[in-house]
């Protein structure tokens, strides 16, 4: 045990949607003793969005009907409502949790990076570059956009992922190849065709044609509007069911071979749309592994191998319940923050209206993948 060092309940570590709304439900459970680091700002990893990049999930103000903006992470907040917008970029959405963890008032502390986490004894202690803390509980909620999957693809060292690109704007050249025909690259092809430049998408897949009603495994709406625009359709060529097998530098700028035998040659380093990671892949031995590689969580979301240690944002899974879009994972918020209540022995009866407005989900044994449900 580290003598002299704070003592919380609970250190949420991670000051993005998932950690903002896991803090407002802990206020609402009665939880006062907790703090939320965040290694950066409030909202940085929405910050580091693209420019052009927005919400592919529409927001709209609170009805009277109690239905929430699916871009809320709490009851009574609207970033429609706050921003005046349907589909919110990523500094915006930053400035609205800023704004939601202002008003809440809650114990953040920014710039504060965590180095390690480890448990002793009945207690946590989380170092940081500034100090070590002490908690009973842990709630794990770095997010995933800064942490790009790149390692699956040989040769991805020659690409740019494009969680880096700070405007499709500021990319020089005319002829682009986005590697991976999901919602980014999708994103990245279309605003790229804006602005009158060639793009080659390929996927392994052909997730535009997919008749899955899932939105965890489908496209969006809002991504198969877009490419039915004009400046799409003209400037985007399609290559679906197409896997790369690895890239390499060539004296024309960039060589890129797939299984077929197929090669794309473009002299523009291609764009790598190849999703991320997850933040909890820095902490590999807290859990244990579901087989697709997920963290394996009991039903309060908490590690099965390391109590009290829980996860919340777009990695929780259960069954085949994928939590990948903040209308997901935020039902989960006042699960974790109810199990927490419960073991400081916290009645926590704020959190019933959790459960009234659609945010508490306690039963996950209904369907199999293919819900369009829950």
């Amino acid at each position: 045990m580290i003598q002299g060092s704070e003592k919380f309940d609970v250190v949420i570590i991670g000051g993005g949607a998932a950690g903002i709304g896991v803090a407002i439900a802990l206020r609402h459970a009665g939880i006062e003793n907790f703090v939320v680091l965040e290694r950066d700002q409030v909202g940085a990893s929405f910050d580091a969005w693209p420019a052009e990049t927005r919400f592919i999930t529409p927001s709209f103000a609170t009805n009277s009907i109690g239905m929430l903006d699916l871009n809320s992470i709490a009851i009574g907040i609207s970033p429609a409502y706050s921003l005046r917008v349907e589909h919110p970029n990523g500094r915006e959405y930053a400035a609205h949790l800023r704004g939601v963890a202002q008003f809440f008032e809650l114990p953040i502390r920014e710039k504060s990076q965590v180095r390690r986490l480890t448990k002793i004894g009945d207690d946590f202690c989380i170092d940081t570059d500034e100090e070590t803390l002490r908690a009973t509980h842990v709630i794990w909620a770095a997010g995933e956009f800064q942490y790009p999957a790149v390692a699956s693809l040989s040769g991805s060292e020659h690409c740019r992922h494009t969680a880096t690109v700070e405007s499709y704007a500021e990319l020089e050249g005319d002829d682009f190849v986005v590697i991976g025909g999901y919602e980014s690259g999708v994103d990245a092809a279309y605003h790229l065709a804006r602005r009158g430049k060639a793009v080659r998408l390929i996927d392994r897949e052909c997730p535009w044609e997919s008749e899955s009603s899932d939105p965890s495994v489908a496209l969006s709406t809002y991504s198969l509007e877009r490419m039915r625009d004009r400046r799409f359709r003209e400037h985007v060529e399609l290559h679906p069911m197409t896997t790369i097998t690895g890239v390499q530098p060539s004296d024309q700028g960039f060589q890129i071979e797939t299984e077929s035998g197929l090669t794309f040659m473009t002299e523009e380093q291609p764009l790598l749309a190849s999703g991320f990671d997850g933040s909890h892949k820095l902490i590999p031995d807290l859990f244990e592994k579901r087989e697709d590689g997920f963290p394996l969580l009991n039903e309060n979301d908490e590690s099965t191998i390391v109590p009290g240690l829980f996860l919340c944002g777009p990695s929780v899974r259960h069954k085949h319940h994928v939590f990948c879009f903040i209308y997901k994972y935020r039902q989960r918020f006042a699960v974790v923050a109810k199990a927490i209540a419960t073991s400081l022995e916290l009645p926590a009866e704020e959190l019933d209206k959790y459960r009234d407005w659609g945010m508490y989900l306690d039963d996950l044994s209904c369907c199999g993948e293919e819900c369009s449900t829950c």
